[in-house]
């Protein structure tokens, strides 16, 4: 067993982190779009933020398992397979994108408005806004929210196995379910649940340690020594003492 269980346990990290890393290159774009285009937005255009809301509730809405099943033919043409943990990695990510995307918005759209406003009539531009104050301001969420995806993703995983994807769902499926070896199948859930235990250990670590750096004030702090006009500090005016006056004032009476 310990063979089938290390290299399952090989294959399902390398779709977990390679998943993630894809997930967190285009969910956050794409959940920083959704606010800035939104109403009100730095870069409102209804249009655009009604095509990526679309687009994003799409992809929520299909159960994953269905749309590995879909995306088979797109993952054989991305990575040259549709089974294994490389093929599993396309689907794994497009499926977790739209899920991380709106927890993105969701963190973003609680920063303060008033922050954002000041930034501006300081002659702060878009770029500006994304990276001194909303990111910033929302990482702790976003962090929070990675924990979310990260975990979903590891849930996943385990589905990829039904259709060929590798990993310790495939092991649990191929030896616990059809072969009936019960002590496997309690093994495979033991090493998932650690999995998933270490990764929201791993989370809530990063997510106290943000806020106890005080992760919220840092950008506002940044950005008023950023174009806050610098201080010249006044020269010190000379003073006569008073006890010196006395003298030259009995010589001149």
């Amino acid at each position: 067993m310990q063979p089938l269980l290390q290299n399952a346990c090989l294959d399902t990290l390398f779709m977990v982190w390679w998943s993630a890393v894809y997930t967190i290159l285009g969910g956050l774009p794409l959940g920083i779009l959704l606010v800035l285009t939104d109403r009100g937005g730095l870069l409102q255009n209804v249009v655009v933020n009604k095509v990526i809301g679309v687009v994003v509730n799409l992809g929520r809405s299909l159960p994953f398992i269905v749309l590995m099943v879909w995306l088979i033919p797109f993952s054989r043409f991305v990575v040259g397979t549709s089974i294994g943990p490389s093929a599993a990695v396309v689907a794994l990510a497009i499926g977790a994108i739209p899920f991380f995307a709106r927890l993105v918005e969701t963190a973003l759209r609680e920063v303060d408005n008033g922050l954002v406003e000041a930034v501006q009539s300081m002659g702060g531009g878009t770029w500006t806004v994304i990276f001194k104050v909303l990111l910033p301001q929302a990482l702790p969420s976003v962090i929070a929210g990675l924990t979310t995806t990260v975990i979903a993703l590891i849930g996943y995983s385990a589905m990829a196995g039904a259709v060929g994807g590798g990993g310790l769902g495939n092991l649990a499926i191929v030896y616990g379910y059809q072969r009936s070896e019960t002590g496997l199948m309690n093994i495979t859930i033991v090493l998932l649940i650690v999995i998933v235990t270490v990764v929201q250990l791993a989370g809530d670590l990063a997510v106290r340690a943000l806020a106890r750096r005080g992760g919220r004030q840092a950008a506002p702090v940044g950005l008023r020594r950023l174009w806050a006009p610098a201080r010249v500090a006044p020269k010190p005016v000379a003073t006569v003492p008073a006890q010196a006056e006395a003298p030259e004032a009995s010589k001149a009476s």
